[in-house]
């Protein structure tokens, strides 16, 4: 058997892990846009690099990784996904976790509340370990939380058994075609269900409901008393009282949506409140995603370098509701500037926007000249921050844009914050 490989990282390494124990004797070659691979090649594995599209390939079996589109794919033989393989081959029943934020967020928070039931739960998908490598571990009567960003649905034809579907936005426009192709792709975490299967949507946004409608399985909405919902601050799973919003660690109301959905997905499993307030309590939050790195001089210091659109920006800036001297900016895409000028505009809180990376001057084109200054390096701008903050305030690095300007990625970026940070 021959098995191409496209796309040779993490995810590429977990393939040939996988299916060399599977098929010792097939042969393999990694195709990637990259010159060199990113990771060392295991011995017999030829690498073919400098591709511009994945067409004209010779093979019995192709796995696409998820950043490559799937009509830049054309292979002799059949062509498929991690994502594919391991829905169709999981003796464990799996909760999918899709939406534009929270993903991360709601399947740790999942996690964490079947954890606290006792039940053997694997965190897989972009925010746990690839799903490959735990496959052979699974049992039936183990749960998989599996976390799917677009790309990893693309192009699937087969659905978890209970999906969440968080808000939709419009978001990674530079890849895919257009919305209509990004919401596409989210749809088929719920499109593919059996009658017995069951999605969790966000009432209120309309793709969200829309995915929602396309299962042939139990819709369930969170913020509505048909699911999970708070009331006068209370956690409730339709009639059933559970446990003060309090018991989360983590600020912001869309946190406390998150923990909404969480509750709906792990229902079947976790009904008990004191167990749901024990797995929402024991969830201390994600790095970088409005994490608090240190309190100094009275002033709060967080690290929110996930955000990459102006949407999340929003979400930070309201959970924290406190006078804010904002960093932003980061890698331009073509578009976005106006709409984080409006971001800042709504927020009354802000003492000053310090605008970094190839977008900061498109946004300041947008916003009040008192507002704003534009800055350099990270390290400067934290310190500028620091000097202009004050006592009762908050430092907030959430960029609202990519980080490949500066940064190989957002965790770099956020790494060289909470260094600087820790620093002052």
């Amino acid at each position: 058997m021959n098995i191409a490989i496209l796309g040779y990282g993490v995810e590429g390494e977990s393939v040939y892990n996988y299916y060399h124990a599977k098929y010792p004797d097939a042969t393999f070659t990694a195709y990637d846009n990259k010159l060199e691979p990113k990771n060392e090649l295991p011995d017999g594995v030829k690498f073919v690099g400098g591709v511009t599209d994945f067409k004209g390939i010779t093979a019995d079996l192709a796995f696409k990784t998820p950043p490559i589109a799937p009509w830049d794919v054309e292979v002799t033989g059949k062509v498929t996904s991690v994502t594919r393989e391991f829905l169709k081959n999981c003796p464990a029943p799996v909760i999918g976790v899709t939406g534009t934020k929270g993903k991360g967020t709601t399947s740790s928070m999942i996690t964490s509340i079947l954890n606290a039931a006792g039940k053997k739960t694997w965190l897989v998908g972009n925010i746990g370990v690839s799903a490959f490598d735990v496959l052979p571990q699974i049992s039936a009567d183990d749960i998989v939380v599996y976390e799917l960003s677009s790309f990893q649905l693309w192009d699937a034809d087969v659905s978890p058994h209970i999906a969440v579907v968080l808000g939709i936005e419009p978001e990674h426009l530079d890849v895919h075609k257009d919305f209509n192709d990004y919401v596409q792709a989210k749809s088929n975490i719920a499109k593919h269900q059996h009658e017995d299967d069951e999605v969790i949507y966000k009432e209120g946004n309309e793709w969200s409901e829309e995915i929602a409608q396309m299962s042939p399985g139990e819709a369930v909405p969170y913020l509505l008393n048909k699911g999970a919902f708070v009331s006068e601050g209370y956690f409730y799973y339709q009639r059933h009282k559970l446990c003060p919003t309090s018991v989360l660690q983590i600020p912001g109301q869309h946190n406390i949506e998150n923990a909404c959905a969480a509750i709906a997905a792990t229902w079947s499993w976790v009904q008990d409140p004191e167990v749901i307030a024990r797995g929402l309590h024991d969830f201390k939050g994600l790095s970088y995603r409005i994490e608090l790195v240190r309190e100094l001089d009275g002033v709060s210091y967080y690290n929110d370098s996930y955000s990459t659109a102006s949407a999340a920006t929003n979400v930070a800036l309201s959970a924290l509701d406190r006078p804010t001297v904002l960093i932003a900016g980061g890698y331009d895409r073509g578009y976005g500037y106006e709409e984080m000028a409006n971001v800042i505009k709504t927020h009354q809180n802000i003492l000053k926007v310090l605008l970094i990376g190839e977008t900061g001057s498109k946004i300041a084109e947008h916003l009040d000249k008192g507002i704003f200054e534009l800055s350099g390096s990270l390290d400067d701008t934290t310190k500028r921050a620091h000097d202009l903050a004050r006592a009762g305030s908050v430092v907030l690095l959430s960029p609202g844009f990519a980080s490949f300007d500066m940064f190989t990625n957002f965790t770099e970026r956020g790494r060289q914050f909470t260094e600087v940070v820790n620093a002052l």
